[in-house]
């Protein structure tokens, strides 16, 4: 029977494809718009508006579930992460890890230069990791505190560790991106790494360079340093302050630095700050326990200590993680129907020049990205569909791979469902929205990856190229 059902899908037309995708951008962008719903419930409703759709297409109930499932296994190990990572922060917390780094980091930093001390901080971490979500947890956190307490604005701080973050995760040749960009495109990985630097290294010169100009406007000790006082104040009397609560973060550090998985590796760094609350804090083991699962806890009367502290937690990734499914569910419907396939087919084989490959590239990378919740989808998928494209271009895999990074890598953390804008979002505690206007290294560099495909300029042909396919570009051209 299933078999069968099996025979009867048939591939959607573009138009089709078309509708399927119109029909969840007009749920999601209506409801936050017209109605400020939750992104959460947006993306559910949105699986269940593309079932009509797969039906339509000769797809039975039990197929299309099988569909949603296959996709949503794949937040299983990133929703843990989530979770382990929320622990990390309630313990960091407790331990005295955080409150030592905003502590010492508000009287040595002066926020002239914060932001791009932030950005450079970030960058350092990420490229010795090789993990953006690592850094964001760790570096990332820290400086958030750092920079609310000198009187930064949060979105301008989330941009700059933003930028640092995935800018390692892009070129670091530890980072799985930086790995999978090249083995999806047929590269090979320094090759790879090596032609990214000609649109990375201008855009992060542009983008440290405006994080100092906009930083020149912050002077003395932060907006308040009658708040700043108190505040420091309060970490001080509060918590055990020195060198014993950062040893949590040469812990997670070396261990990710020596590649080890990152659920234990994370955990192993919020065991050890639970250890010290313990021990050095002088928490009870059940109220550690509590922390991790829900949190720290704190009702100081101090509006910076409270909103500095009171995070973490096992229980404040839970709404997270809903929307990593339901994202993962909607990008695995729509692969399977074929959906992006179709879109793509029908304008392939009329790309005959590096600026209109390179323009439906971005557009590709940044769609399947939104579709997919995910950069590995993003990558798989660009990757995928357009590798053929390429070779009939006969142009080098590092030109693909540039593409796929400097767009979906850095565009990760942009999108609020993806698993980069959900993990970022509830690592650094402020809204996707509130960051993004201010991650320019994200969309400095896609001007880069533009000028490039346009003009053709570091647009690498393979050096011995197939004598019939230089034969039907140069026909197609005349």
């Amino acid at each position: 029977m299933e078999t069968d059902n099996k025979k009867t899908v048939k591939k959607p037309s573009f138009m089709y494809a078309l509708m399927m995708l119109l029909s969840i951008v007009a749920v999601v962008s209506v409801g936050i718009l017209a109605f400020d719903a939750p992104i959460q419930i947006l993306m559910f409703i949105s699986m269940l508006v593309i079932i009509p759709y797969m039906m339509g297409l000769g797809f039975n109930y039990q197929q299309i579930e099988k569909s949603m499932v296959k996709s949503m296994s794949k937040a299983l190990m990133p929703g843990i992460i989530l979770l382990t990572v929320g622990i990390l922060i309630g313990a960091w917390i407790a331990s005295g890890t955080v409150p030592t780094l905003i502590y010492y980091g508000v009287q040595a930093i002066t926020p002239q230069f914060f932001l791009v001390t932030t950005l450079l901080f970030c960058s350092l971490v990420s490229v010795a990791t090789g993990t953006s979500w690592g850094t964001v947890g760790t570096a990332g956190v820290a400086m958030m505190g750092v920079g609310t307490a000198l009187g930064i604005p949060i979105g301008l701080t989330g941009g700059a560790i933003v930028s640092g973050a995935f800018f390692g995760d892009k070129m670091s040749p530890l980072s799985d991106t930086t790995n999978l960009a090249p083995a999806v495109t047929g590269g090979e990985l320094f090759r790879h790494i090596k032609h990214m630097l000609w649109t990375t290294v201008p855009s992060y010169i542009i983008t440290a360079g405006i994080f100092t100009f906009i930083g020149l406007r912050y002077h003395g000790n932060g907006s308040d340093s009658g708040e700043v006082n108190q505040l420091t104040s309060y970490l001080a009397d509060n918590f055990n302050l020195g060198i014993v609560p950062l040893i949590p973060i040469v812990v997670l550090i070396t261990l990710l630095m020596m590649k080890k998985p990152a659920i234990p590796a994370i955990f192993a760094g919020a065991a050890v700050g639970g250890i010290i609350a313990i021990f050095y804090q002088g928490f009870s083991f059940v109220d550690t326990l509590a922390t991790f699962y829900s949190g720290y806890a704190v009702e100081s009367g101090i509006p910076v200590v409270d909103e500095l502290l009171q995070r973490g937690g096992l229980t404040s990734m839970l709404e997270l993680i809903a929307l990593f499914l339901f994202a993962l569910g909607v990008g695995g419907m729509l692969a399977d129907a074929g959906v992006l396939e179709a879109l793509i087919a029908s304008f392939a084989m009329k790309i005959k020049h590096t600026g209109v490959l390179t323009v439906v590239t971005v557009i590709v990378s940044y769609v399947m990205l939104a579709v997919g919740g995910s950069v590995y989808f993003s990558t798989v998928m660009g990757g995928t569909l357009m590798r053929p494209i390429f070779d009939r271009l006969n142009l080098e895999p590092e030109n693909l791979s540039r593409i796929l990074e400097d767009t979906g890598t850095q565009g990760a953390p942009l999108v609020p469902w993806t698993g980069g804008g959900i993990y970022t979002a509830g690592a650094l505690g402020i809204a996707t929205v509130t960051y993004l206007p201010f991650c320019f290294l994200a969309f400095i560099t896609p001007i880069f990856t533009l000028f490039y495909g346009i003009t053709g300029l570091t647009m690498k042909e393979k050096k011995q190229p197939n004598k019939k396919k230089d034969t039907k570009i140069k026909v197609a051209e005349a």
